[in-house]
């Protein structure tokens, strides 16, 4: 029964599954082997011609291998060959594996906003920011990477206690509202936002250990 049940499920429903359950559930990174919640960690799979994938929703079949979620970690494994020793088994890796997972990531990040955005969950625009979050019903905000520091700490105290990221640049995210640029954004509560929050932190620590 519970085969049928995974079965007939989306890939949409599945990431949704997925998100909900990450915060509760920890996995063992074979990098640092530290157990870390799965929001903490990104999951790869060998495919069936043997090479490691990406798997940032989290819904590809096959046994999980878990890396903490930076760019050094995913480096370290390449590197040191641990996805063969992780899988048991040779494995073909790209050697730029790290910029596919950003870009992965990135791509990610702006799925969701686009899908939010059309369902009439997120705005843009720090008066539309500060109109949605009287309304009570936010669920994750948006500041831009590159944005002025003053502007996030006023969002931030906007929001009184709606989680903040800052994993896209203005541009970035105006590429996800249809404009050149944005600073500032919100996102509704739910299991987009959920689901944001973590495709957004990990792009955020990816991003963070490439500017060291």
């Amino acid at each position: 029964m519970l085969q049928a049940t995974q079965e007939s499920m989306t890939v949409t429903e599945r990431a949704q599954a997925t998100a909900e359950d990450e915060a509760a559930t920890e996995r063992r990174c074979i990098v640092t082997r530290e157990s870390k919640p799965t929001s903490a960690l990104l999951r790869f799979v060998v495919a069936p011609d043997g090479a490691v994938v990406p798997d940032v929703m989290g819904v590809l079949p096959g046994r999980g291998i878990w890396v903490t979620a930076d760019r050094a970690s995913v480096e370290a494994a390449v590197a040191k060959r641990l996805f063969s020793r992780a899988a048991q088994q040779q494995v073909t890796v790209d050697p730029r594996l790290a910029d596919v997972v950003e870009a992965q990531l990135r791509r990610r990040c702006l799925d969701l906003i686009g899908l939010a955005r059309r369902g009439g969950g997120a705005v843009s625009g720090f008066e539309k920011v500060r109109a949605f979050l009287a309304k009570g019903s936010a669920g994750l905000l948006l500041a831009a990477s590159d944005g002025a520091e003053d502007g996030r700490e006023k969002i931030e105290r906007l929001g009184h206690g709606v989680p903040v990221v800052s994993a896209l640049s203005r541009q970035e995210l105006g590429q996800a509202f249809g404009r050149d640029q944005v600073v500032h954004a919100v996102v509704a509560s739910g299991r987009i936002a959920v689901q944001l929050e973590v495709a957004a932190r990990r792009l955020w620590g990816f991003r963070q250990q490439s500017a060291e």
